[in-house]
C-alpha cells in the first residue's frame, strides 16, 4: 500500500526529473504538455513583507532563507520536506549539488542566494527557472511547497518598470493550474479586503476549493483588535479553515534565536490568547504543515489515475512524434547510403500516386491532351494560309517562268508545307505544359515526403536532380514530336488525292464543266479534284481554281490535324511521362553510389530546428519514462 511519504516522495522525485529536463511551473514551452502541471502541489503566495518567509522557516524548523528589503525571492524555490526516522541530524540538498548535503544552514541560505544570481546576474530582475531544495528531518512532516516571489506594487530602482506585472504573471502561471494549491499568506495587522494574495488566489480559484488561507504578525496586532472575522470564515470564506501563525520577531532573527524555541512560543501564545484559546489546536505553524501534508496527501492519492492516464498517453504521443522526426541519423557510409535511398523511395511513390491517380496531379496532364492541344489546333492561321490571295501567290511561284501544264503539284505542295510548319507549335506547346505540370508534381510530391522534411539540403539536391531529368524528358520529347510533324511532311499520303476525283464523281459533275472525254481522264490519275476532270474551256487561272485548290489543301490539313491530335499525346507519355516513373532518379543514384560518406553526411544535415525538436522530444520523453517508472515502483493499495 502507498503511504503518505511514498506519495509525496513520489511527486517530489518525479518533479526534480521535471526541472532537469526543463519542465517546470511557468515555464514557456507549449510545444509539449506538462507534466509538472500535472502534479499537486503547494505555492506559496504573498505580498512582500507579508511574512512569507517566517512561514517556511516556522514549517521547517530552520533559518535558512535569504532575508532583506524588496524582492528577495527572485527565482521559485521548491522546497521539498522529507521525514526521517530515530535522531538523525538535519541537512539540506539542491538539485544542482547533487551528492552534496549542507548541515549549516547558514550555507543554505548563501548558496540560494548565489544560486539566484548565477541566473539572474547581480540584477533585481526574476526568473522562472526553479532552485530545487530538498531538506532531510525528523523534525518535519513529508511537504511540497512552492515559494514564488513575493506580489510588489512599484519597481525600485535597479528594475525594469514591467517587475510588478513579470512576478503577477510568474505566480499566475503557478497558481491558475487546476492541481496546484494556494497557501495565501496574508499579514492580520493590514485589511483583508487588501491583501495581494487572496486578490490574486481568487482570480484564479473563485470558489476557495483550492486555497488554505494563512494570517500571519496575529501578535502585531493593534490592542483591542482582533482577526476572529477572518480565522472563523466571518470576512472572506474558503472551503478550508484558516491557520493563523505568530511570527518570529525581527529582535529574535537577529539574535538568531531557535526555531524549537520559537515554535513554542508560538504554541504558547495561542493557548493563552484570550481572543484565539478555543482555537489554538487549529493554530500555529506546526498544525498548518500537517494539515497540509494530509491534503496533499489526499489530493496526490486522487489525482494518481489521471497522472498515469496522462504518461502512458504522452509517452505513446512521444514515441510517435519521434518515429515522425526520425532517429538520428548514423556516421556509417552504408547506412547513410540506404537512408538517402529509402527517402528518395518514399518521394518516388508519392510522385507515381499523383501521375497514376492516387492523388490529384496526373489529370491535369490529361487535360493538356483533351482541351489544350486540341483548342490550339483549331486556332492554327489556315484560313490566312489559304486564303486565295496566298494560294495564288504560292501557286504562281511555284511554276516559275513555266506555268504548270494539268496540275500545280509543287504549288500543292508548298501549300501542304507551309501548313504542316503550323503544327510545331501546339506540339512544342504540349510538350512544355506537361513538363511543367510533372514540375509542379515533383515540387508537391517532395512537399509531402514526411521524411524528407528533416533533410533541407537532400531536398534540395533531389529537386535540381529532378528538374535536370525532367528538362532532358522535355528536349527528348520535343525531338519525338517534332519528327512527327517533320515525317508529315517528308512524304504526303497520296492515297488521300486519289479519292478527291471519286468524292466528286460521287457527287456529280461540278458546274460549269462539261463531261470530259476518258482520253482526258488517263492523261493525268493523279491530279488533284477540279484539275483532272477540268475541260478545255476551265480558266486554269480562274478564282474558281485557286479555290478548289485551298479546299482540298484544308481537306488534307485537316486529316494530318486529326493524326497528330491522336500521336503527339503518344510521344509525349512516352518521352515524358513514362520515363519519370520510370527513370526519373536513375542518374542521382548513379551519383549517390559514387559519393564518399562525409558527401553522403552533408546531404543528411537536418534543419537545425528540427533537430532541437528531436532533442527536446527526446527529453521529454525520459523525464515521462522515469515519471512512469517512478509511479511503478510504488507499491499502491487495490
Amino acid at each position: 500500500m502507498a503511504t503518505m511519504e511514498s506519495l509525496i516522495g513520489l511527486v517530489n522525485r518525479i518533479q526534480r526529473a521535471c526541472t532537469v529536463l526543463g519542465d517546470y511551473g511557468g515555464a514557456d514551452n507549449n510545444a509539449f504538455s506538462s507534466l509538472w502541471e500535472a502534479l499537486p502541489s503547494v505555492a506559496v503566495v504573498g505580498g512582500q513583507s507579508s511574512g512569507k518567509s517566517s512561514v517556511l522557516e516556522s514549517i521547517v524548523g530552520r533559518d535558512f532563507l535569504p532575508r532583506g528589503s524588496g524582492i528577495v525571492t527572485r527565482r521559485p524555490l521548491v522546497l521539498q520536506l522529507h521525514q526521517v526516522e530515530g535522531d538523525a541530524q538535519d541537512y539540506a540538498e539542491f538539485l544542482h549539488m547533487p551528492g552534496r548535503k549542507l548541515t549549516d544552514f547558514a550555507l543554505v541560505r548563501k548558496e540560494i542566494q548565489d544560486e539566484t544570481d548565477r541566473l539572474t546576474g547581480k540584477t533585481k530582475q526574476i526568473s522562472p527557472v526553479p532552485i530545487h531544495l530538498s531538506i532531510y528531518s525528523p523534525k518535519v512532516v513529508n511537504l511540497t511547497l512552492v515559494d514564488l516571489p513575493g506580489l510588489t506594487k512599484v519597481a525600485v530602482e535597479g528594475q525594469q518598470e514591467s517587475i510588478v506585472q513579470d512576478i503577477e504573471n510568474m505566480v499566475r502561471s503557478y497558481i491558475e493550474k487546476p492541481n496546484c494549491i494556494i497557501l495565501a499568506i496574508s499579514p492580520a495587522n493590514q485589511d483583508i479586503a487588501t491583501s495581494d494574495a487572496i486578490k490574486i488566489a481568487r482570480e484564479v480559484d473563485p470558489s476557495g476549493e483550492r486555497t488554505f488561507g494563512v494570517l500571519t504578525k496575529l501578535d502585531l496586532m493593534d490592542k483591542g483588535t482582533n482577526a476572529l472575522d477572518v480565522l472563523e470564515g466571518r470576512s472572506y470564506r474558503l472551503q478550508h479553515p484558516w491557520v493563523g501563525i505568530v511570527n518570529r520577531s525581527q529582535a529574535d532573527i537577529n539574535r538568531n534565536v531557535d526555531m524549537i524555541f520559537s515554535r513554542r512560543k508560538e504554541r504558547e501564545y495561542f493557548a493563552t490568547s484570550p481572543e484565539y484559546g478555543h482555537l489554538a489546536h487549529k493554530m500555529g505553524s506546526e498544525y498548518l504543515a500537517k494539515l497540509l501534508s494530509q491534503y496533499l496527501e489526499s489530493v496526490i492519492r486522487a489525482q494518481i489515475p489521471s497522472i498515469i492516464s496522462l504518461i502512458n498517453k504522452t509517452i505513446e504521443e512521444l514515441e510517435a512524434e519521434m518515429d515522425r522526426i526520425g532517429r538520428p541519423i548514423s556516421m556509417d557510409a552504408g547506412a547513410q547510403l540506404y537512408t538517402i535511398l529509402d527517402l528518395c523511395r518514399a518521394f518516388e511513390r508519392i510522385f507515381k500516386e499523383h501521375l497514376d491517380g492516387g492523388r490529384a496531379g496526373g489529370d491535369r496532364i490529361y487535360n493538356v491532351f483533351d482541351n489544350q492541344l486540341p483548342a490550339a489546333l483549331r486556332k492554327l492561321p489556315f484560313d490566312r494560309h489559304l486564303s486565295l490571295q496566298n494560294v495564288k501567290k504560292v501557286v504562281s511561284e511555284a511554276d516559275g517562268y513555266q506555268p504548270h501544264l494539268i496540275a500545280p503539284e509543287q504549288g500543292y505542295r508548298r501549300l501542304i508545307e507551309g501548313a504542316l510548319s503550323y503544327f510545331r507549335g501546339p506540339a512544342e506547346a504540349s510538350v512544355d505544359a506537361v513538363h511543367y505540370v510533372l514540375k509542379e508534381l515533383v515540387r508537391k510530391s517532395i512537399a509531402e515526403t514526411e521524411e524528407l522534411k528533416r533533410f533541407p539540403t537532400l531536398q534540395a539536391e533531389l529537386a535540381a536532380a529532378t528538374n535536370e531529368a525532367l528538362e532532358r524528358f522535355r528536349e527528348e520529347s520535343k525531338k519525338a514530336t517534332l519528327r512527327l510533324v517533320d515525317m508529315e511532311s517528308s512524304y504526303l499520303t497520296v492515297e488521300f488525292f486519289r479519292k478527291l476525283p471519286q468524292e466528286v464523281e460521287r457527287a456529280g459533275n461540278p458546274p460549269n464543266s462539261a463531261n470530259p472525254p476518258s482520253s482526258t481522264k488517263s492523261a493525268n490519275p493523279a491530279a488533284p479534284d477540279g484539275d483532272r476532270y477540268a475541260g478545255p474551256n476551265v480558266d486554269r487561272y480562274g478564282e474558281g481554281h485557286f479555290r478548289r485548290i485551298g479546299s482540298n489543301v484544308l481537306s488534307y490539313i485537316g486529316m494530318v490535324s486529326d493524326t497528330l491530335r491522336n500521336t503527339i499525346p503518344k510521344a509525349v507519355v512516352y518521352c515524358q511521362v513514362r520515363e519519370a516513373k520510370l527513370a526519373l532518379l536513375n542518374r542521382f543514384y548513379v551519383q549517390m553510389g559514387k559519393k564518399e560518406a562525409e558527401q553522403l553526411l552533408n546531404l543528411l544535415d537536418e534543419d537545425p530546428a528540427l533537430m532541437e525538436r528531436r532533442k527536446q522530444c527526446a527529453k521529454r520523453l525520459e523525464l515521462y519514462k522515469a515519471a512512469r517508472d517512478e509511479i511503478d515502483s510504488v507499491s499502491w493499495a487495490r
